[in-house]
């Protein structure tokens, strides 16, 4: 049996040789073949992402979910905004309860502090500790930051293209999630 090379699972030739799910009858074979190769870095760079957080949550010992709230800590840390349960929830989209349970385990892994709300005496201020904050900009942060260097490299002009491309990829993706 042959072999068939990684990029060939993003190679729309390959995927819809009947063309079933794409008409590109009206398309050269160059033009095709250029979006096979973008739809090949698209994945490569999910690949790259996927493998980039799984390190960060081995290196942190932190799940996805814990490692987002971690963010979320750290985003408020730097903002001088409180973190509380609900704000937690709010942006994790999980329950009370589930943010209970996380808050719990964080806080027994020693990776937030919890205390009186400053302002509102039925709410908790949640805040990231120093070693957690350490580790997660030293190290995930420092990783995660590395995007930004390839987006500086870009000129503004197509830094628009690639936010437009982005965010209709996004748009395309939950429109037929829907449908």
């Amino acid at each position: 049996m042959s072999s068939i090379e990684k990029s060939a699972v993003y190679d729309v030739d390959s995927s819809d040789p009947q063309q079933k799910l794409i008409d590109r009858s009206n398309m050269s074979p160059e033009a095709v073949a250029q979006i096979g190769e973008l739809m090949s870095a698209f994945g490569q760079l999910r690949e790259a992402e996927e493998a980039m957080s799984e390190a960060s949550q081995q290196y942190m010992k932190l799940n996805a979910t814990d490692m987002k709230a971690i963010h979320y800590l750290i985003i408020c840390k730097h903002r001088d905004a409180i973190g509380t349960p609900g704000g937690i929830a709010e942006h994790l989209g999980i329950s009370a309860s589930a943010t209970t349970k996380l808050l719990d385990r964080l806080e027994h892994g020693a990776h937030l502090t919890r205390a009186p709300h400053p302002s509102d005496r039925r709410a908790q201020a949640i805040s990231i500790t120093p070693g957690t904050y350490t580790a997660a900009i030293e190290n995930v942060g420092r990783q995660q930051s590395r995007r930004f260097h390839a987006a500086a490299r870009l000129t503004s002009a197509e830094r628009e293209v690639v936010i437009r491309f982005l965010r209709e990829t996004r748009d395309d993706i939950t429109s037929s999630a829907s449908d």
